[in-house]
């Protein structure tokens, strides 16, 4: 069934002016945002398609799932392209609304101490890593307050292992003059569980980060749909 078929109190742009962004599903928001769908395929079956969880990749003629609205949102533009339908127009919209969402939280982490809300770091982490297939390093630089100053990505690894490199986070730090740091790094795995290794690498990042009177005030380990703090569960 097409958006025109519905009634007119069903459908997404009317449903949300009337009662609020709320009272839209996922697919429904995802409709608005794609406006249009393709031959023989309405764009609430295309919306719903795209947010399907897929075992394996599809065949060519079908939309990949990309795993509930995080996994499409956090797609590469590479990723948006072999969805038949999704121009550049719409692929550089979604990959827009990644963006405004990763500065907004952003933006919240600059105007209040990262400690005051550690949910809203987490969702920041998730925002730049959790969908990513291989394993991302991360530091988090903080002022004086707590504040952010940056982030960045410093060491990418294969799927299971990353090299770390004490002395070059180190660097970074007073580079950027930070005064604390939250580490970050992916499971693409899917769990969030620290590994001795995790532990032991936070262990020698404290240490060396001391030495210039730089706080490491916690790891966080993320991944799709899931955070979890080293320091939250008393592991550093």
């Amino acid at each position: 069934m097409s958006v025109k078929d519905l009634p007119r109190e069903a459908r997404p742009r009317e449903k949300l002016l009337a009662r609020g962004a709320g009272a839209l599903g996922d697919a429904e928001l995802l409709a608005l945002l794609l406006r249009t769908g393709i031959a023989g395929k309405g764009v609430l079956q295309m919306a719903d398609e795209l947010l399907q969880i897929r075992s394996k990749r599809p065949s060519a003629d079908a939309a990949p799932g990309f795993g509930g609205i995080a996994g499409l949102l956090n797609a590469t533009a590479d990723d948006l392209k072999v969805v038949k339908g999704l121009g550049p127009a719409k692929r550089a919209e979604i990959i827009a609304v990644l963006e405004l969402a990763r500065r907004a939280v952003a933006q919240q982490l600059q105007e209040r101490a990262v400690l005051s809300d550690p949910s809203t770091v987490k969702q920041y982490l998730q925002l730049h890593l959790g969908q990513r297939h291989h394993e991302v390093f991360a530091v988090v630089f903080l002022d004086a307050q707590n504040k952010l100053l940056c982030m960045e990505e410093l060491f990418r690894g294969t799927l299971t292992q990353t090299s770390v490199y004490p002395r070059e986070v180190v660097l970074r730090a007073l580079h950027h003059q930070a005064a604390a740091v939250v580490l970050a790094h992916n499971h693409p795995s899917g769990t969030v569980q620290p590994s001795r290794a995790d532990e032991a690498l936070t262990s020698t990042l404290k240490s060396a980060l001391a030495l210039v009177d730089v706080r490491v005030l916690d790891h966080i380990i993320v991944a799709p749909g899931n955070a979890l703090s080293m320091a939250e569960s008393g592991l550093m």
